[in-house]
């Protein structure tokens, strides 16, 4: 039996998230078994597994229905938030190894106890597409040029690279339909790990909206994405949607699927040079489950 704590990250005002099994036992566990775990929920699933040298205090490894995922942002969160949790975090700052790379963690529980929870994230890069790209992508999300900003269709990356598709405005992000089979044949093409549309919300306060379409997680739609928020906030310094400082940049998420999700990033700088970022959202625990891999049965518990 596998035990298995399952959350919501990402929430807004307690609710929506992005729903996330996770395992902080899962040394046990092969990847086929990682792999089963995310294929009977049908979400992103996190695994904590033992250091593997001096260098970190936990391996992490994230699975979809259909794969496993170098890095994601929101299962990275709840595990640490699971963690904490429990009891199982020896200080605030937690070294966590992912087959993306060296990831820290920060866990603070402040004056309520519960924690709060940010991960750090490199500088990001930011690429036009060609204009052939951009017609990919405009035909792909059955759109014009008319629909959008005046401002490139970008590739993004922080972790994994997210294509952004700038909307004229919150109705029309909203209105968009996806199809997972073009949406993935396209994101094939012009290298991406899915399409990220986004609108400007309110300049001023820093807030912004967008929609994950990602190209082959099993589903077409994400109520939250963390990996494409922390590279969307990249795009939107290079596009001068946001001014050069770390105050927090809030990207809400998911209000098509009826699970409004906030997703806050913060830029940090050396002196006027981008060099990495801090993700971070509200976790929400929705309950824990017993797994038995070999017949699937499930147990709730308490």
């Amino acid at each position: 039996m596998t035990e298995i704590d399952l959350v919501n990250v990402f929430t807004h005002m307690g609710r929506g998230g992005n729903p996330c099994p996770i395992v902080v036992d899962a040394s046990s566990l092969p990847a086929a078994g990682m792999q089963s775990v995310a294929r009977h929920f049908g979400h992103e699933s996190g695994f904590v597994l033992p250091a593997s040298g001096p260098d970190s205090d936990y391996v992490f490894r994230f699975w979809v229905p259909r794969h496993e995922m170098e890095m994601c942002g929101h299962a990275t969160i709840g595990a640490l938030w699971v963690l904490a949790m429990k009891g199982r975090l020896s200080g605030e700052q937690v070294r966590i190894e992912t087959r993306s790379g060296a990831v820290t963690g920060y866990v603070d529980r402040g004056s309520s106890g519960e924690p709060s929870v940010e991960i750090s994230q490199p500088a990001g890069k930011v690429v036009d597409l060609s204009r052939a790209e951009e017609e990919d992508v405009l035909s792909t999300l059955k759109l014009s040029r008319r629909d959008l900003l005046d401002l490139p269709i970008q590739n993004a990356v922080t972790s994994r690279v997210k294509t952004l598709v700038p909307i004229k405005g919150v109705r029309e992000l909203n209105e968009l339909v996806p199809d997972s089979a073009p949406i993935e044949a396209c994101c094939g093409r012009i290298g991406s790990t899915g399409l990220y549309p986004y609108a400007v919300d309110h300049q001023a306060e820093r807030r912004f909206e967008a929609r994950q379409f990602p190209k082959s997680s099993g589903y077409p739609e994400d109520a939250a994405t963390g990996i494409a928020a922390a590279a969307l906030a990249f795009g939107l310094l290079k596009n001068e949607l946001v001014e050069r400082n770390s105050e927090r940049i809030t990207i809400m998420q998911g209000r098509a699927m009826g699970a409004l999700s906030e997703i806050g990033v913060r830029l940090g700088f050396a002196g006027s040079r981008p060099v990495g970022c801090l993700l971070g959202g509200s976790v929400a625990r929705v309950e824990t489950r017993m797994l038995q891999l070999q017949d699937t049965m499930f147990a709730s518990k308490s």
